[in-house]
């Protein structure tokens, strides 16, 4: 008897020290992998990162969420994106004639990303789309039919995000599955306090 409460004694507090942290888990962080250099320069391949459950999602945040239902291409239902929130509910996204990006009417600096990225398109890098385009330049947004047909403008719908990666030529994201719902968003990512100072700065 006296070996089984030992036992117990020292098992106790392993037990919930798991329970403690599976309910942290469970409710207010995800551990994830980065998956490919969609999002270089400020997230790498194989990179782990926490996503935050609780955390507001607002413009230029990293987020985390399931593709599966979102990108055709995953088929896996516990595949898990990680992308920039470019657009949100509401928000009108439009590029110019030279590529960069306005929101609202208003130019985005993109300032995590140098400008050859910001202008740089995704063509002969994506599977073809039902409409015949393969892959998009961001000139080129308004003819993919998740976009409107005849305008290079279009508005983001409630409880729905516009996600790019960071990596825009290589990137697999809004510009060819349209946008992420709410419901499909698992938390927003945080840069370790010991991560490099660009990534410290471009992953809030």
């Amino acid at each position: 008897m006296r070996i089984i409460k030992k036992v117990m004694s020292l098992l106790w507090p392993i037990i919930i020290g798991a329970g403690i942290a599976f309910l942290i888990q469970w409710l207010f962080v995800a551990h994830v992998r980065v998956d490919g250099p969609s999002m270089l320069p400020n997230l790498t391949n194989n990179e782990k990162v926490w996503a935050f459950k609780q955390a507001p999602i607002r413009h230029d945040r990293v987020i985390v969420f399931n593709a599966y239902g979102v990108d055709p291409e995953a088929t896996d239902p516990q595949v898990k994106y990680v992308k920039r929130v470019i657009g949100m509910p509401g928000d009108t996204i439009d590029y110019g004639a030279d590529g960069t990006l306005s929101i609202n009417g208003k130019k985005v600096s993109q300032s995590y990303i140098s400008k050859d990225q910001q202008t740089t398109g995704t063509l002969g890098r994506l599977p073809h789309s039902s409409n015949g385009y393969k892959g998009f330049t961001l000139k080129s947004l308004s003819y993919d039919e998740n976009w409107t047909r005849n305008i290079g403008a279009t508005k983001v719908p409630k409880d729905s995000y516009f996600v790019l990666g960071d990596n825009r030529a290589v990137s697999n994201d809004s510009r060819y599955y349209g946008f992420v719902p709410k419901k499909k968003v698992v938390g927003v990512v945080k840069a370790y306090p010991w991560a490099a100072k660009h990534e410290e700065i471009n992953v809030k």
